[in-house]
């Protein structure tokens, strides 16, 4: 860590609330178990047993488990094969996401990569089947998609300057489904379907200006080419399946008010549904015979992520703000645990819904000991397609665990609110969302929630730069502020970040900065670093494509040159850090600097 020096000693938090934060964090966790389509009883999933995320196999029939990866900075993604004797894994350089995919023998052996012929690049999805195997990747000359298998050479099937995936293969390998976005956004996708033979088009699908489609999964039943798709034709996240053969779709309309995503049951004849409305998510099963829909019962909270079962049973990955996360089934019992202690509880969330300039602001509040007025912080969440939730966090608890109230927003631009909310940012990103910010900020001092004296605002990677953007917008509001990971300087961020990005931000931004200069310039940090008034901490990645480190190094470069209070906290990784040990002593950063800053 680099840091100014203190005048100040740090205020030491007791040993015993200290001890509790940190084991919330040390505490071992594991994802949901991914399972081989022929071969169910042989599952891939990613834990942090041993102080870092890698990623681990589990052969059901003798229960026994193995640690496939093992790398100083962790191994984020791990797919499997469907004949179960495969798996492969993503190894990118010290979190910089950008490497090759490699395999392992399921039963353990000596790794090796893929397809030697796919050169390193961010991934852009990737699709195993048992002859097939597709792989998408992206550089910062645009996109290449790849086709390889056991009786082909491998070869570029598309490429484009522009962003596209890889994103389902046909269970008979037979049909292979990518995105684009060759219409000029690459937030709303458009879809092709290809003959894996002969790579001939079989039919295109796109929504028009504004409406994404994504391909779900083809339906796992043989000879059945239905692919299930993801739509946002009525203003929010809806279903349909369309036979891509016969040219035939049909509409799934599910009486839920949210967002709806889904997945298939083995056999084919239902959908497992998810439902994701107001922060929290529930699971339904959708007979495709009878059009019946029925919810599953699962506590009230946040499911991860859900699978069926070829005996049909659910296995799903829940938590709640209170309660710690859990592999269950959808019927009760756990189905996998990681070794050691629980980690201990944490708090429960309030709803507010506070009236913003773009519509009622949906927010979550946790209160600490004691009565309000709070000193707080508000923590708001990155994406910005993304949302805060009713889920077990560490770090939220660790500020509560301090004495801090804390506060959720979610913000224009926040995901679960329909498409019109999601997309309101566009042409003024970060200035849109902070109103939001503002305006839950007012209502909860107005409230007398919120002490106006002592706040702090903070948050990671679009989060880190909506702090250092209110930091300097709304200097009135804020006593202190926690930058991680940030956007500092968009138009250096936008020369150094990866290409996918800079295709996003060009359709976020309404272009390039060439073309809309005064855009980039209106919505970046360095622009109002001279009103920035209270003293800032900056978390920043060595090795981060998505928020590079020389933008920050601008910022950090003004903040000197003013005079501004301000510290560093730098770390050898990218985008975050796969190491608890380092995520811990980040939060340790953290909280001693929210500590010297503002009373609890």
């Amino acid at each position: 860590m680099s840091a100014e020096p203190t005048t100040s000693p740090t205020p030491a938090l007791p040993p015993e609330v200290t001890a509790r934060w940190q084991a919330r964090f040390r505490a071992p966790r594991i994802s949901l178990p991914e399972w081989a389509e022929d071969a169910p009883h042989r599952n891939v999933y990613a834990s942090d047993v041993s102080g870092v995320v890698e990623q681990y196999a589990w052969d059901r029939e003798t229960d026994t488990h193995r640690q496939v990866t093992d790398r100083p900075n962790g191994t984020l993604a791990a797919t499997l094969s469907p004949d179960g004797e495969t798996i492969w894994w993503f190894a990118d350089t010290d979190g910089d996401e950008f490497g090759v995919w490699r395999t392992q023998p399921f039963a353990g052996g000596r790794d090796q990569v893929a397809v030697p012929e796919v050169g390193p690049a961010y991934p852009a999805g990737l699709e195993i089947g048992h002859r097939v195997v597709a792989i998408g990747r992206s550089t910062d000359d645009g996109s290449e998609l790849w086709i390889a298998g056991t009786d082909r050479t491998p070869e570029v099937f598309y490429s484009s300057p522009d962003t596209a995936g890889v994103e389902a293969l046909s269970r008979d390998d037979g049909l292979l489904v990518y995105s684009h976005s060759e219409h000029g956004d690459p937030r709303y996708p458009a879809l092709r379907v290809l003959r894996t033979g002969d790579l001939s088009v079989v039919a295109d699908k796109w929504d028009g200006e504004g409406r994404g489609l994504h391909a779900l999964a083809f339906s796992p039943v043989e000879g059945d080419q239905r692919l299930l798709v993801g739509h946002e034709r009525r203003g929010r996240e809806e279903l349909l399946l369309w036979d891509v053969t016969a040219g035939t779709e049909t509409e799934l309309v599910l009486d839920l008010p949210g967002d709806v995503t889904a997945g298939w049951y083995p056999d084919g004849s239902a959908l497992l549904v998810g439902h994701d409305h107001a922060a929290r998510s529930e699971l339904y099963r959708y007979d495709l015979a009878t059009g019946t829909l029925e919810q599953l019962e699962t506590p009230r909270g946040v499911v991860r992520g859900a699978t069926a079962r070829p005996d049909g049973t659910v296995e799903l990955a829940w938590s709640s703000a209170e309660r710690p996360p859990v592999i269950r089934r959808a019927d009760g019992p756990v189905v996998l645990a990681a070794p050691g202690e629980e980690p201990p509880a944490a708090y429960p969330v309030e709803d507010r819904w506070v009236p913003g300039p773009g519509g009622d602001v949906h927010a979550l509040v946790v209160r600490p000991a004691g009565p309000a007025p709070y000193a707080t912080a508000f923590l708001v969440h990155g994406g910005p397609e993304a949302l805060d939730d009713d889920s077990y966090r560490a770090r939220r608890a660790a500020y509560v665990d301090a004495g801090y109230a804390v506060v959720h927003v979610n913000y224009r631009g926040s995901t679960g609110y329909g498409s019109q909310w999601r997309d309101a940012l566009t042409g003024r990103p970060g200035l849109t969302e902070l109103e939001d910010v503002g305006a839950v900020h007012d209502a909860l001092v107005a409230e007398g929630f919120v002490d106006p004296a002592r706040t702090i605002l903070s948050g990671g990677s679009w989060g880190g730069f909506l702090t250092l953007l209110g930091l300097g917008t709304q200097p009135e509001r804020w006593t202190a502020g926690i930058a991680e990971v940030p956007v500092a300087d968009y138009l250096a961020a936008y020369e150094d970040e990866m290409e996918g990005l800079r295709a996003y931000d060009r359709a976020l931004f309404g272009g390039s900065p060439d073309e809309v200069h005064d855009r980039y310039v209106r919505s970046s940090p360095i622009t109002y670093v001279d009103a920035v008034a209270a003293p800032v901490l900056v978390v920043a990645g060595a090795n981060d494509p998505r928020c590079p480190i020389r933008q920050i190094d601008n910022y950090l470069a003004e903040l000197d040159r003013l005079g501004k209070p301000h510290e560093v906290y730098r770390f050898d990784a990218g985008h975050g850090s796969l190491v608890i040990e380092e995520t811990i002593r980040q939060v340790e950063a953290a909280l001693s600097f929210a500590l010297r800053h503002v009373t609890p």
